[in-house]
């Protein structure tokens, strides 16, 4: 290799810096630009002079100092390759880190040969879509594709309520009783009542707290009540 990989690193634990700085030391191909001990210097240690690859801890100052640096770093430099350093297996912060645009990810006790061999690979531009990688983002696409179907099936059956099933279903929500929903809407507690059977019957669902939880896990009954016609 001609030019020699400039690679900062940023890792808080000053054991796993040194360690890091002594092996990319003994590598020939590779130069160590600096090392950081936080998100904010890593910026500064970036925008100042720029490496080509930088070793990043997630979890410095803040659980996603890392994430943050790197969506700073990556805004005024996107050409950087960021690898993303991580005691543990925190898919969502890992999968953050993919949508900022970090190349990869390693885990801490990963040999010093894997550490090195994950650097060539993202200087060269040819990172591995390694199996748990893979397999996290094939978890992540099913996650959002139920997430959307979910979504889609709530929202028609909040579509099949009458207005009045849809206004009594809203006020339980809020936290009003049976009771309270007569005295607001003037009516008999047997319509009250009749209404809250043919909403659970549309749900198919026994309790009214089930459709509650599930409508305001996907935020959908304020968003149907705020944009439905007068």
């Amino acid at each position: 290799m001609e030019n020699k990989i400039k690679v900062l690193i940023a890792e808080d634990l000053e054991p796993i810096r040194v360690k890091y700085a002594y092996y990319l030391g003994q590598c020939p191909e590779i130069e160590l630009t600096g090392s950081v001990s936080s998100g904010t210097e890593a910026v500064s240690a970036a925008l100042a002079s720029p490496p080509d690859i930088i070793l990043m801890d997630i979890e410095m100052e803040t659980k996603d100092a890392g994430i943050r640096a790197s969506r700073e770093i990556l805004a005024s430099l996107p050409d950087i390759k960021i690898i993303i350093l991580t005691v543990y297996e925190d898919d969502e912060l890992i999968f953050s880190a993919f949508q900022l645009g970090v190349c990869d990810y390693m885990l801490k006790n990963s040999s010093n040969e894997e550490i090195i061999s994950g650097i060539k690979a993202a200087y060269e531009g040819r990172s591995p879509i390694r199996p748990e990688i893979a397999g996290k983002i094939r978890s992540e696409f099913k996650r959002v594709k139920t997430y959307e179907t979910s979504f889609l099936y709530m929202l028609n059956l909040l579509a099949s309520l009458t207005v009045t099933e849809l206004d009594t279903l809203y006020l339980l929500s809020s936290g009003h009783t049976r009771a309270d929903i007569c005295a607001i809407r003037h009516v008999e507690m047997s319509t009250v009542k009749s209404q809250i059977h043919s909403i659970l019957h549309k749900f198919k669902k026994k309790s009214i707290s089930e459709i509650i939880t599930s409508t305001e896990d996907l935020h959908l009954l304020e968003l149907v009540i705020k944009n439905r016609p007068e």
